[in-house]
């Protein structure tokens, strides 16, 4: 077959004109360790700190140790099929996750992948999982009162929108409790809730998204998990993707709740990735930035000023104490970064005092700034009623001849306990808790047997809403005091109805 040099002068001029002169360069690498949920890998000479890795496999990787001969890679995901010498690529992007309307009711973990199996997430939007914390100059100071619907808190520690309010004390003593019940709370208080689960057993989580779900809380929470079987990194980044999600409310003028539970097991996966990471150890092995970890997150929670609409996050996080050592490194490390702390005492929890909060080691910041005015009225003395009578309680044990003052402030005390008391899943509207609180300051409680404080309250509310609902409708609409002439009757008339057990 003789070759027509026309034909291939023709092929030669129609390839050249079609030509793509776009060169495509890819910064790749060798893997040449992979262990533990760490690959080091050599040749990634441009990576940025952050950036995500991609490996063979699909897996991605993110950028942490960025040394001269090597980038220490923490892995996002399974790494049975990553292995040396394998190649590995930049993706020029830094860690971002969905974010939106869309995610709202949905369970998702720290790459904002669906786990509740309702499909996919339709959502365009991303936020990268670190940015800077709101300027000085943007903020707005806390005035808000963010409702928890449980009296010790709401009256002796409240908190406000815009806040961070540290809830710590050992395991087993309520803590996740008071976040449910404060998630509960929100309904119909035009707030979006996210709950961020660090390595928690997924029976847990579970049950936690049932009760969520059973009390139609769901309807207005992320729930973001990263559960105990999960690789390290992934408990390391989860709260940063939670409050990456609230973020894009708050900067929408909405308002936002995130929990984070808990964050020293967020500390400690910490600790585990930068030991793998060789990176020198300091007090209790911890790496020397785990303040920094805590508090560039911690202060992404702010009330915004109403230039930028006026939105907040306000930030609940949690620490396990061991044996109530509130003075270990990570404990004190987020005490001096939040706005005050909720100390729950594994003493109190036992007796029955539930919630199990200590009012003498708790405290608010913000104070009454975060309480609506009948309430600040109401709660004036209830912390030194209570810090007196464990005073009082402690001595009475070994004296038998108390005077009658005496004696009237231990009645008192032990009646403002069991006003404190709640069970939970049960968060009380502030209108209810001002009317029980007022009661109770006012001394119409002091003839109320001790054993029957509980059973008074229950049947005084359910009486007042069927009877004297204008009284609770005043408190709620005008955020004061009810007239005390109009309290007198409607009490009286109660008690009059009202059967003591003895």
């Amino acid at each position: 077959m003789a070759i027509k040099a026309d034909e291939i002068s023709a092929l030669l001029r129609s390839q050249i004109e079609n030509y793509d002169k776009d060169m495509q360069v890819t910064d790749v690498g060798t893997v040449i360790q992979v262990g533990d949920g760490i690959a080091l890998a050599h040749g990634l000479n441009d990576a940025m700190a952050g950036e995500l890795i991609e490996f063979p496999s699909g897996v991605l990787g993110l950028a942490q140790n960025l040394e001269e001969n090597n980038v220490g890679i923490v892995i996002l995901g399974p790494s049975d099929d990553i292995k040396e010498g394998d190649e590995v690529k930049r993706t020029g992007r830094i860690m971002e996750v969905p974010v939106g309307e869309e995610l709202i009711g949905r369970v998702v973990n720290p790459l904002g992948q669906p786990l509740d199996g309702k499909g996919p997430i339709n959502t365009t939007k991303t936020r990268p999982i670190e940015s800077p914390a709101t300027g000085v100059m943007d903020r707005k100071s806390v005035d808000e009162p963010l409702q928890t619907g449980i009296k010790a808190i709401d009256a002796l520690v409240p908190i406000g929108r815009g806040q961070r309010e540290l809830i710590i004390g050992d395991r087993q003593t309520g803590k996740t409790t008071i976040a449910i019940d404060t998630i509960l709370n929100q309904k119909d208080q035009d707030m979006i809730c996210v709950y961020v689960a660090i390595g928690q057993k997924e029976s847990t989580v579970r049950a936690t998204v049932e009760t969520l779900r059973q009390n139609g809380a769901l309807d207005y929470t992320i729930v973001v998990t990263a559960g105990a079987a999960d690789p390290a990194p992934l408990l390391y980044i989860s709260p940063y993707a939670g409050v990456s999600m609230a973020e894009e409310f708050m900067f929408n003028g909405k308002h936002v709740l995130i929990v984070y539970d808990d964050l020293t097991k967020q500390a400690a996966a910490y600790r585990e990735l930068s030991l793998l990471l060789r990176r020198p150890p300091g007090r209790e092995a911890f790496p020397g930035d785990v303040f920094y970890l805590h508090s560039r997150l911690l202060e992404r929670a702010a009330k915004l000023n109403d230039d930028l609409g006026g939105g907040s996050i306000t930030a609940l996080p949690f620490i396990e104490t061991q044996a109530g050592d509130i003075s270990a490194f990570v404990p004190t490390n987020v005490i001096s970064i939040t706005d005050g702390q909720i100390f729950l005492q594994s003493d109190l929890f036992h007796s029955g005092v539930r919630p199990a909060i200590n009012a003498g080691l708790s405290v608010s910041r913000v104070g009454g700034s975060a309480q609506i005015k009948a309430m600040k009225k109401v709660a004036g003395t209830l912390r030194l009623d209570l810090a007196a009578y464990r005073e009082l309680e402690a001595f009475a044990q070994f004296g038998s001849d108390l005077d009658e003052a005496t004696k009237a402030k231990l009645d008192r005390g032990a009646r403002t306990v069991e006003v404190l008391k709640q069970p939970e899943n049960a968060p009380l509207k502030v209108e209810k808790q001002v009317v029980i609180l007022f009661a109770l300051v006012n001394g119409y409680l002091d003839d109320v047997p001790v054993e029957d404080v509980t059973r008074f309250e229950a049947e005084f509310l359910s009486w007042l809403e069927a009877n004297d609902a204008e009284l609770l409708d005043s408190i709620r609409q005008t955020k004061q005091l009810p007239d005390s002439d109009a309290y007198d009757t409607a009490i009286s008339s109660f008690k009059k109805l009202f059967n003591p057990s003895n």
